[in-house]
């Protein structure tokens, strides 16, 4: 009884800043409640807020630390993030370039890495899925023209980009301001410079401005003759 009443006359000083309570303090108070001590009294004996106190009985135990719901920079925009990381085949930078340019939204590198993890991940699931078709050398040469938004003169335009795959995957790349049939055949005839030769097939995917009058591929069957 002594000891109660020279712990309970033990001046009580402002907890602020204090650490959180261990499971031992916290177990004490649920003890001391049960006994019938009010919540100050258990502050005081303690060392702690009342209010401290009052949460961990109200909680019956330690409380789980739960961190706060913060709204997320890039909420909503998930389907644009997929969509634009698989436009630039991963490249992360252009992605924030464009969430810039058209959003309005602007994310630190790392925010945006974590964004499109997944998005990352399914490509590399697609890409190992995907299964080399393999001709042998002078055989096939596999073309097509891609998009690409380049910087001339300080000003961005969209570049089409001729691209040709041979043996080996041995490539040819050029670029040009349009997509017509002069351009397959610039493409073609300096891929053949450059790779010191014609071959057997040309192959590529259906596209108007490869199409001849006289039907399609016929430029290309021309060609090959």
């Amino acid at each position: 009884m002594k000891q109660e009443q020279i712990t309970e006359d033990l001046p009580w000083s402002d907890p602020r800043g204090q650490a959180m309570k261990t499971p031992d303090d916290v177990a004490e108070m649920l003890r001391l409640r049960a006994c019938g001590w009010d919540l100050k009294r258990i502050a005081r004996q303690l060392g702690c807020s009342h209010h401290t106190v009052k949460d961990y009985v109200a909680a019956g135990g330690v409380k789980p630390f739960k961190s706060p719901e913060r709204p997320k920079r890039l909420h909503g925009l998930e389907g644009w993030l997929r969509e634009r990381l698989i436009r630039h085949r991963g490249n992360g930078d252009v992605v924030r370039q464009d969430l810039l340019a058209e959003k309005g939204v602007t994310v630190s590198r790392r925010t945006l890495q974590r964004a499109v993890q997944p998005y990352r991940q399914a490509l590399k699931a697609e890409a190992l899925a995907t299964t080399r078709f393999e001709t042998p050398p002078g055989r096939q040469l596999q073309i097509d023209f891609g998009e690409r938004l380049v910087e001339l003169g300080g000003a961005k335009v969209k570049a089409f980009v001729f691209v040709a795959l041979g043996h080996s995957r041995r490539l040819h790349v050029r670029a040009f301001r349009a997509v017509r049939q002069e351009h397959w055949f610039a493409g073609l005839e300096s891929t053949f410079t450059t790779f010191g030769g014609v071959r057997a097939m040309p192959q590529q995917d259906r596209c108007r401005s490869s199409t001849a009058t006289t039907g399609e591929n016929s430029s290309l069957r021309s060609i090959d003759r």
